[in-house]
């Protein structure tokens, strides 16, 4: 039966855990009868919910994560496996010591500040509380923790210094033309002129084939990706889709197919021995030069992604087709990233809604 006796002036704690092998703790100096009983109920209470640990058996935060790392590889795409490994490795380091059930609310919430204090970016440290909060939920499924303190600390707010989206990262239409002037190589100019005129992300463009460019129903179709060297299918449903492409954009990919002398099955941008072009030397040796002759800022290759999305808005294109367009899961991720570009006024739309009525 649990219970507390003291023993050369210090409280000792006599109990069982739910394997059923004894547990026993001397308390430090100076611990009181009183609380050594509530120590004692809280130990019964954890046992009875079968996540009592002995303390030298407690993981550490480093070790759970290399567990819970080890278990998601087989589920987990190699680049993704490859970023939460980086993620533990780097930007966990003040706690990879600390036990596992000592990481507390304040603890994490002591770490968000910190991350942010050192400057990183909202994207970022979302990433990274990703990261966190599944490391935790795994300890949680296996009975380390009674519960996740990552999904209940605070999590940082969007600002206008913190949030990148309010960044001028978003090229103008006269900017848009300068850029793809001052490309040189045609291959990298129809390349930029098709991120710019369908917004697919840049692994999706770098691994896109000819058999992809359906010229006669004015389309590409988007099956893989390319990330890191290697071909990977789409990592969602809604991103695996069919983007309308212009006249324009279709006489320009006619004429690159052409200059290229390549076939159905070749990829439609290749580097110069035929094989797929890898993003850091596409943007060092062809984007960032090409911005920096044409006067524009030192934007990424993403942003003619966020570009596509900022100028359908600006038609007033259907939420529900840009969200389709862009590959997005629901309409709703769309208006959270390009909410702020959308109209807070419409007069136009008071006077429409006025002829409905009256009219």
């Amino acid at each position: 039966m649990p219970c507390i006796a003291k023993r050369r002036g210090r409280w000792v704690i006599d109990c069982y855990d739910q394997q059923g092998k004894r547990y026993r703790k001397t308390l430090p100096a100076g611990i009181t009868k009183q609380k050594a009983r509530t120590i004692l109920r809280d130990i019964e209470e954890k046992v009875a919910r079968g996540t009592f640990l002995h303390e030298k058996r407690t993981p550490t935060f480093e070790e759970v994560a290399a567990e819970w790392h080890h278990y998601k590889k087989s589920n987990l795409r190699a680049t993704t496996w490859e970023m939460y490994e980086i993620h533990t490795r780097l930007h966990f380091k003040e706690i990879q010591h600390v036990k596992i059930n000592q990481i507390t609310i304040a603890a994490v919430e002591k770490w968000i500040a910190r991350r942010q204090a050192e400057g990183m970016c909202l994207g970022m440290l979302r990433k990274l509380l990703v990261t966190f909060n599944q490391i935790m939920s795994y300890s949680v499924r296996h009975r380390l923790i009674d519960f996740n303190p990552v999904r209940d600390a605070e999590r940082p707010r969007k600002t206008i210094d913190n949030d990148p989206a309010g960044k001028n990262t978003i090229l103008k239409p006269d900017q848009i033309r300068k850029l793809l002037d001052a490309t040189e190589s045609n291959k990298y100019r129809t390349l930029f002129l098709t991120a710019v005129m369908t917004g697919a992300r840049q692994g999706e463009l770098l691994g896109l084939k000819w058999f992809d460019v359906d010229f006669e129903r004015k389309q590409i179709h988007i099956k893989r990706t390319f990330n890191n060297g290697r071909f990977f299918e789409p990592k969602t449903k809604s991103s695996i889709r069919s983007i309308d492409i212009s006249p324009a954009l279709i006489l320009e990919l006619r004429k690159w197919r052409l200059a290229s002398g390549s076939k159905d099955q070749d990829l439609v941008f290749t580097n110069e021995s035929g094989g797929p072009i890898y993003h850091d030397n596409m943007y060092k040796r062809h984007f960032k030069p090409a911005l920096k002759t044409a006067g524009l800022p030192a934007i990424r290759f993403h942003d003619l992604r966020h570009t596509y999305a900022s100028l359908l808005i600006e038609q007033g294109e259907n939420i529900k087709y840009i969200q389709s367009q862009m590959g997005h899961s629901t309409p709703t991720v769309t208006l959270d990233v390009y909410s702020h570009l959308m109209k807070s006024e419409n007069p136009e739309a008071a006077m429409r809604l006025e002829k409905t009525i009256f009219s």
